[in-house]
């Protein structure tokens, strides 16, 4: 039974959207329902699949599945170019629909979204109802395709662990008297914040499972994660409340802001990588501006695919998530900050000419561009004498333009062969922002 300092009730729901953003296809194709669907970021059997419907998670195709294993799996599987501005708009939709049963107080990401239950909608009956209605107005206002798991507890990080306890459609709710036994029977990584790095460091310190994790008193688990990190989590695992409601540790000021892309075949080249690295700094500037960055350091990664005679004769390799064994190379400029998209232009190309050249790096298969040292507009000194050729204008120019008709209706030439290509990706943990008539 529950104590008197804990009663047995709901604070928070958390809403998790299941196989969002396949689902979401299902909705705008009906043709793709009742049948093995996989969203991919293109058009390659060296991806991997962004997400899988019921259909195909059931024959074993799941997030992360290269796009050629998934072949060889389900031969007839449909496989959809990922339509981030589709996911971001049912995103929104569906928050409104939910807004218009309980309010949302967080979204930690696309597919996500926290309400939090006050007076009387804390009583588990009650708690209940909301979630069942939540369904519903989601179904009835946004689509028969799109269904999530719903998850309640008395503190977010519960809420969330909850939310994943049952899928898809699921309902759960952990109250503070079944606590911390009903935890007992998940796996460490089943916690939010633990990954694989930190499941290997408590199995290094005798944490093997959830019952050696539960058994820890505070101190241990302060100990354990050798941080403030251990005494909330084993105060959350119990349904305190620890003033943070469970929220996730913030982050400090965002440090960068880039993009990266795995090249499609056609532009597996010198000429056509340059190009997509060329768009990913042209998306990254117009950002930088609208979120209201200055930056004064830029990175550039590109991976090389080998050979399997290659590999053999490389000491070092490493392997993509897509199964291809690599070469990488990076490199970083520092320059005085700057948001406008020609200076910036010019360092990535300081960096793209000391690019190797040897036999091993000549099939980029992978680029990215990485702005780093963020400074805040409002922390930017007055500049005594402003910079040549009026840059500061002639990007704001182009954002007019490109915030009224695409971000790519007004670029610099050397992008022109990529115009189509590196396409926004899906925001997994970022909440999709539209700019003008595009969501970046």
């Amino acid at each position: 039974m529950a104590d008197a300092a804990h009663p047995d009730l709901f604070s928070f729901l958390h809403i998790d959207l299941n196989s969002f953003f396949a689902s979401v296809e299902q909705q705008l194709h009906p043709e793709y329902r009742g049948k093995p669907t996989a969203v991919v970021p293109t058009m390659a059997d060296t991806t991997c699949c962004i997400a899988a419907s019921y259909e195909a998670k059931a024959l074993g195709i799941k997030t992360g599945t290269r796009v050629g294993d998934a072949k060889k799996i389900c031969p007839e599987i449909i496989l959809v170019n990922g339509d981030h501005a589709e996911y971001s708009r049912f995103s929104h939709a569906i928050a409104v629909a939910v807004e218009g049963v309980c309010p949302v107080a967080h979204t930690p990401s696309i597919d996500e979204m926290v309400c939090q239950l006050m007076g009387r909608e804390r009583q588990p009956p009650a708690a209940r109802q909301i979630a069942l209605a939540i369904k519903q107005a989601i179904k009835d206002k946004v689509g028969e395709t799109l269904r999530c798991s719903i998850g309640m507890a008395p503190n977010r990080y519960l809420a969330k662990i909850a939310s994943d306890m049952q899928k898809p459609d699921g309902l759960i709710g952990l109250l503070p008297s079944q606590l911390p036994r009903a935890l007992a029977h998940l796996e460490l990584r089943d916690l939010p914040g633990v990954g694989a790095r930190t499941e290997v460091r408590l199995k290094a310190k005798g944490v093997n499972t959830m019952t050696d994790l539960l058994a820890l008193d505070r101190n241990g688990m302060h100990k354990l994660m050798d941080s403030v990190w251990g005494d909330r989590m084993y105060h959350w695992l119990r349904g305190h409340d620890t003033g943070d409601n469970g929220a996730p540790v913030p982050s400090e000021l965002q440090k960068s802001l880039g993009h990266s892309h795995v090249l499609a075949p056609e532009h597996r080249s010198q000429e056509g990588a340059w190009a997509v690295a060329h768009k990913l700094l042209h998306k990254g500037a117009m950002r930088l501006r609208m979120e209201k960055f200055y930056t004064s350091s830029l990175s550039v990664t590109i991976k090389y695919a080998l050979t399997r005679e290659e590999t053999a004769r490389v000491s070092k390799t490493k392997q993509h998530t897509s199964g291809i064994r690599h070469a990488g190379w990076g490199m970083e400029a520092r320059f005085r900050p700057c948001q406008d998209t020609l200076s910036l232009l010019e360092a990535l190309q300081g960096c793209w000419k000391q690019r190797p050249q040897e036999d091993l790096h000549q099939k980029p298969f992978f680029v990215g561009v990485t702005m780093r040292n963020l400074i805040p507009e409002d922390e930017m000194q007055t500049r005594l004498f402003e910079e040549p050729g009026n840059r500061s204008q002639l990007s704001a120019t182009m954002d007019k333009l490109n915030l009224k008709y695409g971000h790519t209706t007004l670029h610099f030439a050397g992008m022109l062969t990529a115009k189509e290509a590196a396409p926004t990706r899906i925001a997994f943990t970022q909440i999709p922002v539209q700019y003008g008539t595009d969501w970046m």
